[in-house]
């Protein structure tokens, strides 16, 4: 299976500056070719009977080193597949755009989610320097796997630098036999039917009042100005750390199931609709649920665990983990399951993990 693997790169100011042309050569190149496929869909609409052909990316690289770098002598200081990798990208986006599974690309604006990739002949030297095509040598703070990947991709987070690409690695064969169940939650992450709870980090209600102090003081600065410059990027920074702490108690706990448990049930939740609830919105979101089921699928297919996700309308709260009876209505509020017809008493996420455990057993 494919592996990603991503790390801080330790740069010096030149070498920012070329990272920062290269994301500027890419930013143009999507920006000219969303414009140019907008025209043509324009077209074939106002007129049916002379339609031209979408272009794939080929022909938008075709079209693009005919028209654009004659004009653009500075896209020549650039690796040539960066604007190749961009234009690639679009196509995938308009695909998925015909296919109703996202919505129309939009531009890209100067200074947002800078990131390129590249591919072509890329080298790992030694244990922490990775050799790109035209930049040159990058070193990293970490050791890097020893392969030799076909592209890379450089994103920049705040004022950090990131390098991730893809590798082959070879699936575990899991020799556990113990069947876990987790139920997520907003006041504790998870619960598991061995009993454990997870509390979950909640990064952003720790961080919520400073953020909130950086953009009130940043409400008057002049947009442009070196002051707000400055602003942007303290805020950008504490972002950055919510999400690292996140990110980082996700991992812990996805490696822990995957790695200790041949089989793990979670449920199939409607995360879009619980969304929907403006009250609970916010804590939902700092949990990073859809990013627990994502790095729990692939975790487990790497040790070689199995992972079930039970239907979203089985009654894993609502069902009695003692003797089977299933309630007609438990509240959100009730945080403890009594059953009327046993007197068994339990707390309500856990007797959900439970029910969530022996569906698989």
């Amino acid at each position: 299976m494919l592996l990603g693997f991503k790390t801080e790169l330790k740069l010096n100011n030149i070498e920012r500056t070329h990272l920062l042309q290269h994301c500027g050569v890419s930013r143009h190149a999507w920006n000219w070719g969303l414009a140019l496929t907008k025209q043509i869909l324009d077209h074939n609409k106002l007129n049916p009977a002379e339609k031209i052909k979408f272009p794939s990316a080929i022909d938008l690289h075709k079209w693009l080193v005919a028209l654009v770098k004659p004009e653009c002598r500075w896209y020549y200081e650039c690796a040539k597949s960066a604007p190749q990798e961009a234009l690639r990208s679009l196509r995938i986006a308009w695909d998925r755009y015909f296919k109703k599974t996202s919505l129309i690309p939009n531009f890209k604006k100067k200074g947002l989610h800078n990131r390129f990739s590249l591919e072509g002949v890329i080298k790992v030297i030694g244990s922490n320097k990775i050799q790109v095509p035209k930049i040159g040598i990058l070193k990293t703070y970490e050791r890097l796997p020893q392969v030799n990947p076909k592209s890379v991709s450089i994103s920049k987070q705040a004022d950090r630098w990131f390098i991730s690409f893809r590798f082959e690695v070879e699936e575990k064969q899991s020799h556990k036999k113990s069947v876990v169940g987790v139920d997520l939650g907003i006041k504790s992450l998870a619960t598991l039917s061995t009993g454990e709870i997870i509390v979950g980090s909640k990064s952003y209600p720790r961080f919520e009042e400073k953020l909130s102090r950086l953009q009130w003081l940043n409400r008057h600065k002049i947009k442009g100005s070196s002051n707000w410059k400055k602003a942007q990027l303290e805020i950008a920074r504490l972002h950055a750390k919510i999400a690292n702490i996140r990110s980082y108690s996700l991992h812990k706990l996805t490696t822990l199931l995957a790695k200790n448990h041949g089989t793990v049930v979670i449920e199939d939740l409607n995360v879009k609709g619980m969304m929907a609830n403006h009250k609970l919105a916010s804590a939902l979101a700092d949990m990073g649920f859809f990013e627990f089921r994502r790095q729990l699928s692939y975790k487990c297919k790497l040790h070689g665990s199995n992972l079930v996700v039970v239907d979203r309308w089985f009654p894993s709260s609502k069902t009695c983990s003692n003797c089977g009876i299933k309630k007609e209505i438990l509240s959100l509020s009730q945080r403890v399951f009594n059953c009327e017809n046993c007197g068994f008493i339990i707390d309500r996420d856990l007797n959900a993990a439970v029910n969530l455990s022996r569906v698989a057993s």
